[in-house]
């Protein structure tokens, strides 16, 4: 039996289609049976079970040949990342108490990195998990192709995208969340000891030109990607609803820079940038 998590989102969902089409039982770990019907038509078992209810969780990992972790994304979390931190706790607590064969928990790129940003609630919960008694592997995805999503209708609509990911030419390491779903229930058959790392990216960086040009051949008409002005940034987020935008403005900072990195030498996905925003398209 493999535990799926977050079985309703684009790389859960992956990694279940992916066990399931390996004749995998799946048991999906969700918070409302009826928004998981279909999964349940496909042949999964269902556990309720919130992210943040320790017995729960560790009731629906029982007896699982291996465990794929997702938590909900943070994307404005308040200062000291107390959720993050109540979270590690929690899933620690569940992994110690229904022991699964192993664990798989879906991390990022730059987990490790020692400067606060966006990001490090992913390194805070890898903190957490990191001695469990499960064997236990982080994945480390790079920036998602999918988040170009929200460039779709002003590229096809202004023939502008606007991108916080600067300068425009500066390649950056991309994957798409199809990638990190297979990838992910790939891991989960495998076997190992202890604490391991695997980082992944797509076949090749992405700069927020290329992104604008393959828009524009998808779209047929010119697109051009513009910068968003830095000082620009923190007004811009309180205005659409932030209360704490430092920590995002923190991780752009830091793929900027390029101290949002890898640790180690990353795994190439398949999925290339034209063939993720035709999808999206």
């Amino acid at each position: 039996m493999f535990v799926v998590t977050g079985i309703t989102g684009n790389v859960g969902g992956e990694v279940a289609r992916t066990l399931l089409a390996a004749h995998h039982p799946v048991r999906a770990v969700v918070r409302d049976a009826p928004k998981a019907a279909v999964w349940a038509n496909r042949g999964c078992e269902l556990a309720l079970a919130d992210i943040d209810d320790a017995a729960a969780l560790s009731s629906a990992f029982r007896g699982a040949e291996g465990v794929f972790v997702l938590v909900p994304p943070s994307f404005d979390p308040a200062p000291g990342f107390a959720e993050a931190h109540a979270r590690g706790a929690t899933l620690r607590s569940a992994i110690e108490a229904s022991r699964p064969e192993r664990v798989v928990y879906l991390s990022t790129i730059g987990a490790q990195s020692p400067r606060s940003n966006l990001l490090t609630q992913h390194g805070i919960i890898e903190q957490a998990l990191g001695d469990v008694s499960s064997p236990i592997t982080f994945l480390r995805p790079a920036w998602f192709m999918e988040n170009s999503r929200w460039d779709v209708a002003s590229a096809r609509d202004r023939g502008v995208i606007a991108s916080f990911l600067q300068p425009l030419d500066k390649p950056v390491p991309m994957v798409s969340t199809n990638d990190i779903g297979r990838t992910a229930a790939g891991l989960l058959q495998e076997t190992w000891t202890g604490r391991r790392v695997v980082e992944l990216e797509g076949p090749d960086s992405v700069t927020p030109n290329q992104i604008a040009a393959v828009f524009a051949n998808l779209l047929g008409h010119p697109v051009i990607a513009e910068a968003v002005p830095r000082e620009k940034w923190e007004s811009l987020f309180l205005e659409q609803g932030m209360k704490n935008p430092t920590p995002r403005i923190q991780m752009l900072d830091g793929f900027n820079a390029g101290w949002i990195e890898f640790e180690g030498p990353s795994r190439k996905g398949e999925i290339t940038i034209e063939a993720a925003l035709k999808a999206l398209v």
